[in-house]
């Protein structure tokens, strides 16, 4: 039962992130309800849904009725229907202005000419605006569409001139081309703000990527203090610029000591997801508080080091796998419930402790049991003790 005074809370989106807000939402008494485009989703067990998407006049209409404010489990294609759920009276938090930022184009113009550290960069509108952009670096060029683009998809690295202009050509967005940095971390800081402007940061986390897909988070106590607080400064800022409610995700390069934006996201982020295990008040928890009107929570780590790895694949995630990672101990396995198939996030697995690599190993081995199937008590493909992921 919702308890009094509290809004109704719905979920444009029912992914992971959806079915983690919703778990976090559960023990405060928040009812949620789910905008949700199909059955084949994290949360097509959620009663409370409507089975639509924002551009679908008769979805929207039902959903606005179920709620009070607004939330988004991913960014919303176009901002034009934010207008008419606004129009119902749903307060959205995060609002249109801060989806602004989400266009990488846009992102790139309005932070720049704020005296955000942004990297160079080049807007293309048509293929033929290939060749002059490869002659500005003189090397390898990161193609991005502006819209759209996610886990790898959307992103191209390139210096061949034919290869740019196909993928330029079959975009459905305007492209932002940026010369390959030789970067030293890849870093990501989750803050939060609330209704009234109060902050809260995590600590700065390092990310690895794999083909372009986040594969491993790592919260690390030896991280230099003095660039986490360079790092947590820099994603406040941000997010009073952006007028951002709740979670926002801010991805950060750090190359020659420089730190540089790489992406925004206003939502819980993949990122963050060891903030489950790893610090007093999950992501999760703190975006619904921020949303609903709640005082933000303790953002302390409760461990000196966490990793989180991702499990992608095709396998049977509940299957012999999961009882090999579970038989292990000490890992923390978050299962989506997705349909699984090759490269998609169907979970991952967070360890935390004190010793980096060997929660690495510990957390790469459940992750690799789950994605090859493997039988209890035999070690996943790959996995030897005290390795590291590739």
């Amino acid at each position: 039962m919702r308890l009094v005074g509290l809004p109704r809370v719905g979920i444009v989106g029912g992914g992971q992130l959806c079915r983690m807000m919703i778990e976090a939402a559960l023990p405060l008494g928040i009812e949620v309800c789910v905008l949700r485009r199909s059955t084949d989703e994290s949360t097509s067990w959620w009663g409370n849904s409507v089975v639509g998407d924002l551009g679908d006049p008769d979805a929207a209409s039902r959903f606005a009725e179920l709620i009070d404010v607004a939330t988004f489990d991913t960014e919303p294609s176009s901002l034009a229907p934010l207008a008419d759920l606004v129009a119902t009276g749903v307060e959205l938090r995060p609002g249109p202005f801060t989806f602004r930022y989400t266009d990488k184009a846009r992102q790139r113009r309005l932070l720049g000419r704020a005296g955000f550290p942004v990297p160079e960069y080049v807007i293309l509108r048509s293929p033929a605006q290939v060749g002059d952009t490869l002659k500005l670096w003189g090397g390898p060029v990161v193609w991005k569409a502006a819209t759209g683009g996610f886990d790898g998809r959307g992103v191209l690295m390139t210096d061949d001139q034919r290869e740019a202009e196909s993928f330029v050509a079959g975009c459905q967005s305007v492209v932002v081309a940026e010369p390959l940095l030789a970067l030293d971390l890849e870093l990501a800081v989750l803050v939060a703000r609330s209704v009234t402007g109060e902050t809260m940061t995590y600590p700065t986390l390092i990310t690895e990527q794999v083909e372009g897909m986040c594969h491993t988070v790592v919260m690390d106590p030896d991280l230099d203090p003095v660039l986490d607080r360079r790092a947590r400064d820099l994603a406040v800022q941000i997010a009073h610029e952006t007028d951002s409610v709740g979670v926002l995700a801010v991805e950060l390069f750090l190359v020659g000591g420089q730190l540089i934006i790489n992406e925004l996201a206003p939502r819980p982020h993949n990122s963050g997801h060891l903030t489950i295990e790893a610090c007093v008040t999950s992501q999760f928890e703190q975006h619904v508080r921020a949303v609903a009107g709640l005082p933000l929570g303790d953002t302390s780590p409760l461990h000196p080091a966490a990793v989180m790895v991702n499990i992608a694949g095709a396998a049977d995630p509940t299957g012999d796998g999961l009882a090999a990672a579970l038989s292990v101990g000490g890992d923390h396995v978050h299962l989506y419930g997705k349909t699984a198939r090759p490269q998609r996030k169907i979970g991952h697995v967070t360890s935390v402790g004190h010793d980096v690599s060997a929660l690495r190993a510990r957390a790469q081995r459940a992750a690799t049991a789950i994605e090859a199937g493997a039988g209890p008590g035999q070690p996943a493909v790959g996995a030897t003790t005290g390795a590291t992921d590739k």
